[in-house]
């Protein structure tokens, strides 16, 4: 009967392979056939060793943990971006520790202060407002590798992102298309997104150009689930719209519901436009018109990022603000009723330094 624990070394001999080996197996880092790590995984189990993670983050100075910071898991958006970045951190043989800031700056500061403390090895993040982040701030001056997702390079951090005054532009133009004139931009906690700024700064520009009237701006802030009540009282306010571009789809599909409670049509008497292809948007009928961007792909590829810094690989393409996307059209958005595309309304316009 065995006296001690069973060692690495008890492993790589009943494996009959290298310590080195069994130490990549277990690890998760570096190469080895099928056969090795089954031989391997099976001697473990066989002999009821456990590799310790302590005692690997000891010797190396690595927790072999990524932390994620994103703005809310009700928006399915986050949802996937933390999905995918797990799934590839966990391939990598690390592990993701999550973290919410609920749109609160102080909540954002304190999760990253949260993470660094636990030690974790880098971070993948989307912040409120990156260029005066003080969470990055305090990430770039302790040096720790990390990457944003949905926000634009800051700091000079790298960044996987999508060009959102482009992407409005498109949507302006499908506007502009149907024949809309008077529209708005609606957006929850708009002055903690700088995603939902730039949609409606290249929104804007865009209706301008295509001649159409500014687009009014619709900001609201849901208190302890209001969002429903709020949204009806706003479109309530303003008849005059025959078209709303919602800064992401969850916002515009709760508007769709609003709207039909008022008793309007949609798209006769309202056309809806997202912004993030959520799959639920798919799901309602009609279907929702919104502008698709792959959020797995750049939950993926901030790991990569981090991961490239950390273990010194090169370092992947960064589109940077010019991440895919497309616009899908969709039964939400359609001619407006005649005669009704007639009336302007004034608009709110955002100061210059917006």
């Amino acid at each position: 009967m065995r006296s001690r624990p069973p060692t690495i070394k008890d492993v790589a001999e009943q494996a009959g392979c290298g310590i080195a080996t069994v130490s990549r197996v277990l690890n998760g880092t570096g190469s080895a056939s099928a056969d090795t790590r089954r031989k391997v995984l099976s001697a473990a189990n066989a002999l009821g060793f456990e590799f310790s993670a302590l005692g690997r983050s000891l010797q190396s100075s690595s927790t072999k943990t990524l932390g994620c910071i994103v703005p809310s898991l009700a928006n399915p958006v986050f949802a996937e971006v933390v999905q995918a970045a797990q799934q590839e951190a966990h391939r990598e043989g690390y592990q993701l520790i999550l973290a919410c800031s609920e749109y609160d700056e102080v909540l954002e500061l304190q999760a990253a202060r949260t993470l660094i403390a636990k030690q974790v090895d880098g971070l993948v993040l989307t912040v409120n407002n990156a260029a005066d982040s003080e969470a990055l701030e305090l990430i770039r001056d302790r040096n720790l590798p990390c990457c944003l997702v949905y926000n634009r390079s800051s700091f000079g951090l790298p960044a996987w992102a999508v060009d959102n005054r482009a992407a409005a532009r498109e949507v302006a133009r499908a506007f502009h298309s149907q024949g809309h004139v008077q529209t708005g931009f609606l957006a929850l906690r708009f002055h903690r997104s700088d995603r939902s700024r730039e949609r409606y700064e290249g929104f804007a520009a865009a209706c301008r150009e295509f001649g159409m009237a500014d687009p009014l701006l619709l900001e609201i802030e849901e208190q302890d689930g209001t969002l429903l009540e709020l949204l009806g009282t706003l479109l309530a306010e303003h008849q005059a719209l025959t078209g709303i571009f919602a800064s992401n789809d969850f916002l515009a599909l709760a508007a769709m519901k609003a709207a039909r409670a008022l008793g309007k049509r949609i798209p006769d008497d309202l056309s809806l436009v997202g912004f993030d292809g959520i799959s639920t948007g798919l799901l309602v009928d009609p279907h929702l018109a919104t502008v698709e961007t792959d959020p797995r792909t750049m939950g993926q590829g901030a790991v990569h990022s981090v991961l490239a810094r950390l273990l010194d690989r090169p370092t992947p393409d960064l589109p940077s603000a010019a991440a895919t996307f497309s616009f899908r059209a969709g039964g939400s958005l359609g001619p407006p009723v005649p005669g009704k595309a007639d009336g302007r309304e004034a608009a709110t316009s955002l100061p210059s330094n917006e």
